[in-house]
């Protein structure tokens, strides 16, 4: 039991430059509910694009979302990339779900290029979301209620998600700061554990829990 105990605890630390883990559970279950809420209505709305169904349930736009989904501008989405825009969101929300459930508690210093590809998945579908939103006014001259739905959430989940972005690369910076040298500084992306890199979390570590953020 007290190994248990040990072991949490030493997962469970704070991780500059915030006063709180951000790999904790209790972070990262939240984002990945909501990406899975995401994934779901995503993959409804490429249904309507592959013709699976005939309709896309709208309470506020009504026909509006079926006129931005076969709009030129998603027809030309799905020959610049070869597969559907929504169901790209819907792969990219799968994604940040399962990403956001791999790895320990301490990830962001034993595994940053996972969060680092975690951050990778999250943010820049986050901008993207909010720019084809955009679109919609500008170019489509339609909305599309689910699409505004899915482009909320995944803002959301880059509010959510960059603080443990933040962290491993703050962590890979003082790792750095401390050795220049980059032959260390891939092993640490990589968790490859070093005596360097263990002296450099540690120490962020003990200023963190003894004069708040560093």
């Amino acid at each position: 039991m007290n190994d248990r105990q040990d072991e949490h605890a030493r997962l469970n630390v704070t991780a500059p430059p915030w006063s709180y883990n951000p790999s904790a559970w209790r972070q990262r279950i939240p984002i990945c509910l909501l990406a899975l809420v995401a994934f779901v209505i995503a993959a409804y709305m490429a249904l309507y694009q592959w013709r699976l169904i005939d309709n896309v349930w709208d309470p506020v736009f009504g026909k509006q979302s079926k006129r931005v989904l076969d709009s030129d501008l998603a027809k030309w989405m799905h020959h610049l990339f070869g597969v559907s825009d929504a169901a790209l969101g819907a792969l990219a929300y799968l994604g940040d779900a399962i990403f956001g459930l791999a790895g320990s508690t301490r990830r962001w210093q034993y595994r940053p290029w996972l969060v680092i590809l975690f951050g990778i998945d999250v943010i820049p579908l986050g901008i993207v979301s909010a720019v084809l939103v955009f679109c919609q006014a500008t170019i489509v001259g339609n909305w599309c209620f689910l699409c505004i739905v899915t482009a909320v959430i995944s803002l959301v989940l880059v509010y959510m998600a960059y603080d443990e972005v933040w962290s491993s690369l703050k962590y890979l910076y003082r790792v750095w700061k401390a050795t220049r040298s980059s032959r260390i500084v891939w092993n640490a992306l990589w968790g490859f554990p070093r005596r360097e890199t263990e002296l450099v979390a540690s120490d962020m570590i003990r200023r963190a829990a003894q004069c708040g953020p560093v």
